[in-house]
């Protein structure tokens, strides 16, 4: 039987006396897309970082791939063995690197083959390549947003974690943004969890819905 590219047992997490995650269950097939509302502050982004590797829970584990990459407080595969890419709402790009490093150098720190031609064609597909050289400083909101996911995708993850990507953005330049991520999931086979506190983001996804509230995960 085949193992889901991600299941989440029982995590729970707290912050001080506040309980975010309150043992939170759920599996994500290869290929699958599930989006997860909520109003924020409610514990989205915990849940993403956990599964990335970037934060540990207080309890629970965490399957990726049939390998347990986090048991309880103790992370049994570090953030780079996960094979998951987190887009965050930020972008996370680096601000000392072209377009281009952006991508190689990524690509270059997974242990990745191809790295100039899989970075330029990725960029390519995405409408970068007459960038390849600026910084993200001298790119558009809309540029760098196709940074961050170029990136994601150049390093050919086995899970996609967006949190709220365009939150940010204005209700056109949102439109804009996921038809670009459309375009995305289209070039990945990919498992996407979307983190998200809007419904139509959530429901345009075309995935399985869920909403966290109150730390408890419950089907829409």
């Amino acid at each position: 039987m085949t193992s889901p590219q991600l299941a989440v047992s029982q995590v729970t997490k707290s912050f001080a006396d506040r309980k975010v995650l309150d043992q939170v269950s759920f599996e994500l097939e290869a290929g699958q897309r599930m989006s997860i509302q909520g109003p924020s502050g409610t514990g989205k982004t915990t849940l993403l970082r956990i599964i990335a590797g970037l934060d540990t829970p207080d309890s629970g584990n965490i399957t990726i791939s049939g390998k347990t990459a986090t048991d309880g407080k103790k992370a049994l595969l570090q953030p780079w063995q996960r094979n998951v890419q987190l887009v965050f709402q930020d972008l996370g790009l680096w601000p000392t690197r072209t377009v281009l490093q952006n991508v190689t150098d990524a690509r270059k720190a997974a242990g990745l083959p191809n790295v100039v031609q899989v970075a330029t064609d990725t960029l390519t597909a995405l409408g970068l390549q007459d960038l390849l050289h600026r910084k993200p400083a001298k790119l558009s909101g809309g540029e760098a947003r196709r940074l961050a996911f170029a990136r994601a995708l150049a390093l050919e993850p086995k899970l996609l974690l967006l949190d709220e990507p365009f939150a940010s953005l204005d209700p056109q330049a949102r439109q804009s943004g996921f038809d670009l991520l459309e375009n995305v999931l289209e070039r990945s086979s990919a498992a996407v969890l979307l983190v998200t506190h809007d419904p139509d983001e959530a429901a345009r996804l075309n995935g399985t819905q869920m909403f966290l509230t109150e730390g408890v995960l419950q089907c829409q």
